[in-house]
Order: C-alpha cells, then sequence, then structure tokens
C-alpha cells in the first residue's frame, strides 16, 4: 500500500472554533495529497461554507459513503443533513450535537478500516454532554470505542509526555494512582515508542505525585508508598524507567533531554511545560489503542475563531504525525510478523562447482 491510499479521517470539532479553519487551511496545500487521502467528516454544505466565508479555493468530493472516497481528492463525508447555524465565539448545543455525529462516523469508519488515522478537530467539553455523550474528551470515547489501554500522550520531534491521569480533578488526582495504573500506563507508553516511535531501547522517567516527590513523606506519603515501589517492580521487569523526579525543576534544568518521554501524574504538571516548550508544534497521540488518533495540542479558540488569524501548524504537524505513527507501527507489524523476510541473509561459502 502507498503513502497516497493512507487515509485520514477528520472529525470536524466545534464548528464556531477554529478546528473548520485550520482543517482547511492545512489542505489548501495541494503537496498533502501526495502523502494522504483526507476525509472530513461534516457535510458539503457546511464545508462550503467555511470555504465562501473564509474565501479559500478549494474543491472537494462530496461522499455518502466511504467506498466513494477517491484519492487525490479532498473528500466530505456527509454526517448529517440539517442546515447549520454557524457563529464563530459562540458556544452553542446545537453545534455540539453536530461535533459529535462527525466524531461518532468518523471513529465508525476508522474501526471498520474505511480511514486509517483519525485526526479530531477540537472540540468544547460542555457542549458536547448529552443523555447518549458523557466522555469528558476524545481520549476517554474512543477508549471506550477501541481496542486496547489508552494513553494521553503530547509528542513532538524532541519532548513526548504522557499522563497517568489525565481528566480528573486535581483533588481526586493521588487517589486515582494505583500500582496498576501506573503499571498500565508505562506499558503502553514502552509499547508506543517501540512501535509507533521506533525506540528500540526506550528510556522513561516519572515525575513525582506530591511536591519535591514528598520530602520523604513530610508533603505527602504516595511517592514513598506508591511510586517508588512501582517503579521499582517495573525496573525489575526490565524496563528503563526511572524516578520519581521532582516536577517543579524536571524541565528548567532539561533533564527530560535525557529521556525517550516522561510521564506525568496529573494533567497540568505534564502540559503546562509540554505546551510551553512546544506550543504549536506539539501533537496530541492517543498511544495505546489499535487504531491511530491524533489532534492538535490547542482547544477551541472561540475568541479568534471566525477571523482567519488561526494558526494551522499544530493541526498540520498532528496530520504527519498520524502518517508517519501509521507507517511505523506497519512497518513494525511487518517485522515482527516476518522477521525472516528482514534478516540479512547469510553468505554462501559452498564452493561453485
Amino acid at each position: 500500500m502507498g503513502e497516497q491510499n493512507i487515509k485520514v479521517g477528520i472529525s470536524i470539532g466545534d464548528l464556531n472554533g477554529i478546528g473548520g479553519e485550520v482543517a482547511l487551511k492545512t489542505l489548501l496545500d495541494n503537496r498533502i495529497l501526495d502523502f494522504c487521502t483526507p476525509v472530513i467528516f461534516a457535510s458539503t454544505k457546511t464545508v462550503s461554507f467555511l470555504v465562501n466565508h473564509f474565501k479559500f479555493k478549494m474543491d472537494f468530493n462530496g461522499i455518502n459513503n466511504p467506498s466513494q472516497i477517491i484519492d487525490g481528492k479532498i473528500n466530505v463525508f456527509n454526517a448529517w443533513k440539517e442546515t447549520t447555524r454557524i457563529e464563530f465565539g459562540k458556544e452553542d448545543k446545537d453545534i455540539g450535537v453536530l461535533a459529535i455525529k462527525s466524531l461518532e462516523s468518523a471513529t465508525k469508519a476508522l474501526k471498520n478500516k474505511d480511514i486509517d488515522v483519525l485526526l479530531t478537530a477540537p472540540i468544547n467539553k460542555a457542549n458536547i454532554q448529552s443523555d447518549s455523550f458523557k466522555f469528558p474528551g476524545h481520549t476517554d470515547y474512543l477508549a471506550q470505542e477501541l481496542e486496547g489501554n489508552s494513553l494521553m500522550f503530547m509528542v513532538t520531534d524532541t519532548l513526548r509526555v504522557g499522563l497517568i491521569t489525565d481528566h480528573v480533578p486535581v483533588k481526586d488526582v493521588a487517589s486515582h494512582i494505583t500500582p496498576e495504573l501506573i503499571t498500565e500506563k508505562v506499558n503502553a507508553m514502552y509499547n508506543s515508542l517501540i512501535q509507533d516511535f521506533g525506540i528500540r531501547k526506550p528510556k522513561i522517567a516519572i515525575l513525582g505525585i506530591n511536591p519535591h516527590t514528598g520530602d520523604n513523606g513530610v508533603i505527602g506519603s504516595e511517592d514513598d508508598t506508591v511510586l517508588r515501589p512501582t517503579i521499582k517492580d517495573i525496573k525489575e521487569s526490565g524496563k528503563l524507567v526511572f524516578g520519581p523526579y521532582a516536577a517543579d525543576s524536571f524541565f528548567g534544568s532539561d533533564n527530560y533531554k535525557n529521556f525517550d518521554a516522561i510521564l506525568a501524574t496529573y494533567h497540568d504538571q505534564g502540559l503546562i511545560p509540554f505546551k510551553t516548550l512546544s506550543f504549536g508544534q506539539g501533537v496530541n497521540y492517543t498511544a495505546g489503542l489499535n487504531r491511530v488518533r491524533t489532534s492538535p495540542d490547542h482547544g477551541t479558540a472561540f475568541e479568534i475563531a471566525g477571523k482567519g488569524v488561526a494558526d494551522e501548524s499544530s493541526f498540520k504537524e498532528a496530520l504527519f504525525a498520524g502518517i508517519k505513527i501509521f507507517k511505523n507501527r506497519r512497518q513494525h507489524k511487518e517485522l515482527t510478523e516476518n522477521p525472516l523476510k528482514f534478516s540479512p541473509r547469510k553468505p554462501d561459502y559452498k564452493k561453485r562447482g
């Protein structure tokens, strides 16, 4: 299967935010079609509105069935038929419903292998909630729909930060962190580094739960009673896992550069330094699942929506990261399933007669 046949499905996110703008800006570069076949899950009327609003010069192929996807074209899958009222910058429950329709139809296509990679535009976590959708975000929904144990993994070419807990209130973080969860997230990160990023012997750092990793119990006992023993057990299994490290100085001292990835214990502990160091270039990758999903590292940005000034850099990075991870994963599968096929031939020392 050639590169051009990698199908990247795009869920449109919150249409009152910047998702539609950055997605279309990314696809304005026709060279993108040399690397993949994009499929936007929205409606042809909606995409036409966005194209006209931003005065983009863009043609696309409207489809009602994944079998109608055409390589070398921007495809728009009709995930709904109703007329869409887009009011940029406004929080709107009806727009939230459409965001979920887009996500659900794209996820269905991903599960059915009609697309190879899912790239999700930002959603508004408040207006997507309903009786049928009660997830705090993409990662939690996809963890239910796909196979495997998910890991929220923020990545650039030089920095990778994963989370032990993600969308959990700070007051509940410590009670969520168990030896089982730590081990699950380390395994997901370790396996992802090998199969998705081509790192043969990953080296992982784990950040502490409490300030100064508890200062020998003075500022909390969880680092000594939960983290340290679990890290010791994981190391004894043969994985290069180190910590816990005090989070306040870990990034400022450049210690992070000594590791292939860092596992933070809670959301802001990992995402604040990641976004400070990489904002606009980072990619949110859901590792640990049987399908590839990426997303830009920003939100809906209602305050600038519709103005044509949104920066598509992170969305473009997420697109290329998804393609690269899909190819790495496919190559890893081929290598592990057919090791003899890729091993060097032994020289024939027999004398020729």
